[in-house]
């Protein structure tokens, strides 16, 4: 059974850590000031706040969406999105890297994002491109209720409706 019922929702709900948009959503959050923003490292919008007390040097992730160089998110040979691994040292694991907003032009700040890892998905969950490519979660047991137009009983109900506001229909 899908973890949310709805017949489709933005990736985000599968986020394994919170996303910050903004430094301040970040101050908000946390109570605490981001870390200075540094252009040698891709923008980082999230941080695993266990990642300091692995006894490795890497933290390996199970699932993120696959991205190409630009940051297009990637398809798999069955035409939806690519999951694959992630891995970062921990103390990258550990912080974010969110650029300033107020400025314009921030030397950096249009690489592509590291990605935020995700959980897993649930039996009848399913990754799909959305409209314009954005990757979305599919419940595959509701979604196809998305894809039906109005059923004839849809279609009594309505006039029903109609008759009873004084509202003229055709047909």
């Amino acid at each position: 059974m899908p973890a949310l019922p709805y017949p489709k929702y933005s990736l985000d709900k599968l986020y394994l850590f919170p996303y910050y948009q903004t430094r301040e959503d970040y101050r908000r959050a946390t109570g605490q000031e981001p870390p200075p923003w540094d252009p040698n490292r891709p923008p980082k919008y999230w941080f695993d706040p266990n990642a300091r007390q692995s006894t490795r040097r890497n933290v390996v992730y199970d699932h993120v969406i696959a991205t190409s160089e630009s940051g297009k998110p990637l398809m798999g040979p069955d035409g939806k999105p690519m999951l694959d691994f992630l891995v970062l040292p921990k103390e990258e694991a550990a912080t974010v890297n969110i650029p300033p907003k107020d400025v314009s032009n921030v030397p950096g700040a249009d690489k592509p994002e590291v990605p935020c890892p995700l959980r897993p998905l649930e039996p009848g969950e399913e990754l799909f491109f959305d409209f314009g490519g954005i990757v979305a979660v599919k419940n595959t047991e509701l979604y196809p209720q998305l894809e039906v137009g109005f059923t004839a009983q849809d279609r009594t109900l309505l006039r029903a409706i109609a008759r009873k506001l004084g509202v003229q229909t055709s047909a």
